[in-house]
């Protein structure tokens, strides 16, 4: 089997259908299986895939098992020596596919290869990234400082914005929503690291990938479109607490500390997670 397409779903059916026609078009000739975990959706999702692409397997979980877990069990349940992890809310574009496989095919070392992701409305989505330092808990995609000051340094290097993002470029990591991996490279280090129950799981891989001497490759000539409204309707809070879990035990994990400066910076990053619950409440929910 050429490519396995593991696509985690979670109460995006309508989202998740359009994903599997592009997915669909664009692997029309390949050796390709694709297979769904849904997270416990309730809301139809199997059905719906089964109707409409009966080709297409679904594995749907009793509970939420977060991202990384559901992952790593699609995973464990394809054959394909790439493996394309693609998020429900994204739609691939012609080509998009074998770009990316041509990339891994040609370069043995590489790891991951990514596309250039857009938002819906024909913006850049700074996808590609250089490993977050202390900065990035100021300075980060989502932070009121880089929506304040688009322009500072820390930011402009996390988000590697003074790039024109038009040429193929080993990265520090890339974002989890759209990434094809090598099944050799994960049999090395392993999947995602369950710990994370969503979010920086895709930076914590990259960085054990590389750690192991891999490569992580942004292609801009596979191109996606990421359908993500985070940042302007309301999201659940556990998402914004997870999230900045996922950061503590990121910077425990990659960068540890003193005792002292440990135990700050996460009654920081916790008080953060406070504010955004607070400000998240106020915003308009999703339709």
């Amino acid at each position: 089997m050429r490519l396995s397409v593991v696509i985690v779903s979670y109460r995006s059916r309508d989202d998740l259908l359009d994903c599997l026609a592009s997915v669909e078009a664009d692997a029309a000739g390949l050796e390709s299986e694709t297979l769904v975990i849904d997270n416990d959706s309730r809301d139809g999702t199997g059905a719906a895939v089964a109707g409409r692409f009966p080709a297409v397997r679904v594995i749907e979980n009793r509970e939420n098992a977060g991202f990384a877990r559901a992952v790593n069990q699609g995973i464990a349940a394809t054959r394909g020596t790439y493996v394309l992890i693609l998020n429900p809310d994204c739609v691939v574009r012609p080509g998009a596919l074998r770009a990316l496989i041509g990339q891994l095919a040609g370069q043995p070392r590489c790891a991951i290869a990514a596309p250039r992701v857009f938002n819906p409305d024909g913006s850049l989505d700074y996808t590609a990234r250089t490993f977050p330092g202390p900065m990035a808990f100021l300075f980060n995609r989502y932070s009121l400082l880089t929506r304040m000051f688009p322009r500072n340094r820390w930011s402009r290097r996390y988000l590697m914005s003074d790039w024109d993002h038009a040429s193929v470029r080993d990265v520090d990591w890339v974002s989890g929503a759209c990434m094809l991996a090598r099944r050799e490279a994960i049999e090395q280090v392993g999947g995602l690291d369950e710990a994370y129950f969503m979010f920086n799981e895709d930076v914590d891989w990259c960085r054990r990938l590389g750690q192991a001497g891999w490569t992580v490759t942004y292609v801009p000539s596979a191109e996606v479109v990421h359908r993500v409204g985070a940042s302007r309707r309301r999201v659940s809070a556990r998402v914004i607490v997870e999230r900045h879990r996922g950061m503590i035990h990121y910077f425990h994990k990659h960068h540890p500390r003193g005792r002292v400066v440990t135990a700050l910076a996460d009654a920081m990053i916790m008080a953060r997670a406070g504010v955004m619950v607070a400000a998240n409440a106020l915003r308009p929910r999703r339709r």
